[in-house]
């Protein structure tokens, strides 16, 4: 009987990431990319679909759930592998390398190798929606390890919360010479007397620090010449030491007139180093010659999510430089992104057999 030998050639790691990196999945636009990934899966007799938020759900051996985000910020950036000026090692350039589809990628490839769960979710960058629903709608796995660019030879155990919200003011409209406020003025004063009730002293870390942020100001007069209206929205970085409804209760005490809509709030997360994952990335990152970096990161990840919803152990990891996150250089070296892999699936095997 004649018998014909199985030609078909699977994606290696390094064309699936440079695959995934040349498929745009700005936030709200994931699908296509999703959908690479799923063919990914099925290659290696893998089940993977796509749910009801846009969420890449493989399921397997829960004892470790590898998940990290299939969305990007916007910024266009050709899609190449080549050196970058500072040394000589290959790397892929392109929005997403970093962030965060260079550790998404390794831990599909980790994923695939070890059997063991697998999420890409959607609208990290925005609003966490993917992972809003996973932790609507699985149990809780035997352990997370969360996709983010830490370093290969990094690991992150904590971020800080977010609390953002929307001050607005309305005040009479009067002439310019009155010494009284108008409304742009109230806004101004509350966010000033928020920073300064906040105010670290000079010694005191970022990471331990209430960061405020403005990102977005509107004010004038109304269109009937009636009024003065001014919008604020602004953000709040809360340290694991703070909660974010103490930041709430202390805004909410100097609003000066103002009312204010509170619509995100993400609690800090800081992780203990001595849990059983944190321990197996420490001997992993040596067995491949690193020497292990325990990180905390100024911003908010899905990990605080996670952390609040639930009662296992966690790290974020990831390939990549988070320092190009969202910028025009956004590159990845090659080498960093096999490390990670070997990294991941040593850590997986860990778990699994424990």
């Amino acid at each position: 009987m004649n018998q014909h030998a199985d030609t078909t050639t699977k994606t290696t790691p390094r064309e699936l990431l440079q695959s995934i990196v040349s498929i745009p999945s700005v936030s709200g636009e994931e699908r296509e990319c999703a959908q690479r990934l799923c063919e990914y899966f099925a290659e290696h007799d893998r089940e993977a679909w796509i749910d009801d938020v846009g969420n890449v759900r493989a399921p397997a051996d829960d004892s470790v759930l590898l998940t990290s985000h299939v969305d990007t910020v916007p910024g266009e950036i050709p899609v190449r592998i080549e050196p970058a000026a500072e040394d000589d090692v290959p790397a892929l350039w392109g929005r997403g390398s970093v962030d965060a589809k260079g550790p998404l990628v390794a831990m599909a490839v980790a994923a695939v190798s070890t059997g063991v769960s697998f999420v890409g979710v959607v609208g990290e960058e925005v609003d966490s929606r993917g992972a809003r629903h996973l932790i609507e709608n699985r149990e809780e796995p035997g352990a997370v390890i969360n996709g983010e660019p830490s370093g290969w030879d990094g690991v992150t155990l904590g971020y800080r919360g977010l609390l953002a919200g929307t001050y607005v003011a309305t005040s009479e409209s009067g002439h310019t010479s009155r010494p009284e406020n108008n409304a742009i003025q109230d806004a101004m004063d509350w966010y000033q007397a928020v920073g300064d009730a906040l105010a670290p002293d000079e010694w005191t870390p970022v990471f331990e620090r209430v960061t405020t942020k403005p990102i977005a100001v509107e004010g004038g007069t109304t269109d009937d010449g009636l009024s003065v209206e001014a919008t604020m929205d602004v953000q709040f970085r809360v340290p694991p030491a703070q909660t974010t409804e103490a930041i709430r209760e202390l805004a909410d005490a100097q609003l000066n007139g103002g009312t204010i809509h509170w619509y995100d709030d993400v609690p800090p997360v800081m992780t203990n180093p001595r849990t059983p994952v944190a321990r197996a990335f420490r001997v992993a990152i040596r067995e491949q010659g690193g020497e292990p970096r325990l990180l905390r990161k100024t911003g908010t990840s899905d990990m605080n999510l996670f952390a609040d919803a639930w009662d296992c152990p966690m790290v974020t990891y990831g390939p990549g430089n988070s320092e190009l996150d969202h910028t025009p250089t956004e590159h990845l070296p090659l080498e960093s992104f096999d490390n990670a892999i070997a990294v991941l699936e040593s850590v997986c095997t860990a778990l699994i057999s424990d």
